[in-house]
């Protein structure tokens, strides 16, 4: 199941900085030396690591449709080591980054500025019913890219292919209001019914 890691660091640096400086405060206005020591030396480095990281946090990507049981057995048979890990990355939060997917999004020329960059709005899972790939897993990254049109996203399928790896093939699709899902789908053998 997609779950999202619920616990910030930025925001428990926060809490546990800001309750030790607190108490640094109290201990020194109550005269108790020891405490106010720990407070102040512990308090407020922790504190002011809690607003670093706060400064450069990236929240998880929303899912927009739950996964089902027969999404969730698929993935377990088809699941590649690369939509693992995207999967992974783009549902905790990320810090250090501009936006989730930017240096990937730079290496494929799709990110000329931080303004003409796409947006990961949300991902999903899904069983594919495309006629090529039909019944294979599915990761859906959707993307809002207001400034970079269809015939770009389009002429970069093929690199998105190369780009995410062996046993994934990446296929494009056009929504409203300028949004693309970009749908990573796993080339795993499909079993053959008889």
């Amino acid at each position: 199941m997609l779950k999202l890691n619920k616990i910030s660091l930025a925001s428990v640096g926060l809490f546990v900085g800001g309750v030790l400086f607190l108490v640094g405060f109290w201990a020194y206005s109550k005269g108790n030396s020891t405490l106010n020591l720990i407070g102040f030396f512990y308090g407020f480095p922790i504190l002011l690591g809690g607003f670093a990281f706060k400064s450069s946090e990236v929240l998880p990507s929303p899912i927009i449709v739950a996964e089902t049981p027969e999404v969730i057995a698929l993935r377990n048979q088809q699941e590649t080591p690369t939509q693992k890990q995207l999967r992974r990355d783009l549902t905790r939060y990320r810090y250090g980054i501009k936006a989730h997917l930017d240096e990937v999004l730079e290496k494929l020329g799709m990110s000329p500025t931080d303004e003409e960059r796409p947006v990961l709005i949300g991902i999903y899972e899904e069983i594919s019913q495309d006629e090529e790939t039909r019944g294979a897993y599915s990761l859906v990254l959707r993307f809002k890219s207001p400034l970079m049109g269809a015939e770009i996203w389009l002429q970069k399928q093929e690199k998105l292919t190369r780009f995410f790896g062996p046993g994934i093939v990446a296929i494009v699709k056009e929504l409203e209001n300028k949004e693309f899902d970009l749908r990573l789908i796993s080339q795993q053998p499909l079993a053959v019914s008889s």
